[in-house]
């Protein structure tokens, strides 16, 4: 069972992941936290250091290490969908979702944690969901590459619901 959640910061990924690695008893891979270990810096710090196009690349190997695994359940970083091939890579790998929120969502659930994420840290809370609303808008297309879309403003329990529903219609069709 390998099982790949996308969508953007705040989406739920990590949340809805360890949830449902524990229900599925998989292991839980969270992308960004994998190339932190590796790399033993902070992402932003990664990014300041080194570059975007550096990240990029490190995130494509990552990632492909990632996906080869037998079973998990992948978070993956917010912007992953958008570059290279990485969704089709995804899609021919795992079962993929897209947790999707609106902006106000996003931003609400984002406004606490903002000092901590890089891409947001300096808007002040009113450019918030501006930015998020632009964001989705460029990513969107990238994230509804993704097999399956959730909707990520359900409780965790209904979107494991869901996933697993998809999983057994999976199951059902692949032994007719």
């Amino acid at each position: 069972m390998k099982i790949s959640l996308a969508g953007y910061m705040g989406a739920g990924k990590s949340s809805l992941g360890r949830a449902l690695a524990e229900a599925l008893d998989v292991p839980f891979l969270d992308l960004d936290a994998s190339i932190e270990e590796q790399q033993g810096m902070r992402i932003a710090q990664l990014m300041f250091s080194k570059g975007e196009l550096h990240f990029r690349q490190l995130e494509r190997s990552v990632l492909e290490t990632l996906l080869s695994r037998e079973k998990y359940v992948l978070a993956l970083g917010g912007g992953t969908p958008c570059y290279y091939n990485n969704m089709d890579l995804v899609n021919q790998h795992s079962t993929s979702f897209y947790l999707r929120a609106s902006p106000a969502a996003l931003a609400q659930r984002l406004a606490n944690t903002q000092p901590e994420r890089p891409l947001i840290a300096h808007l002040a809370n009113e450019e918030l969901i501006e930015f998020i609303a632009k964001h989705l808008f460029e990513r969107s297309a990238f994230y509804e590459e993704a097999q399956h879309i959730l909707d990520a403003q359900l409780p965790i329990e209904e979107n494991m619901a869901a996933i697993q529903k998809q999983l057994d219609t999976y199951d059902k069709s692949r032994n007719t």
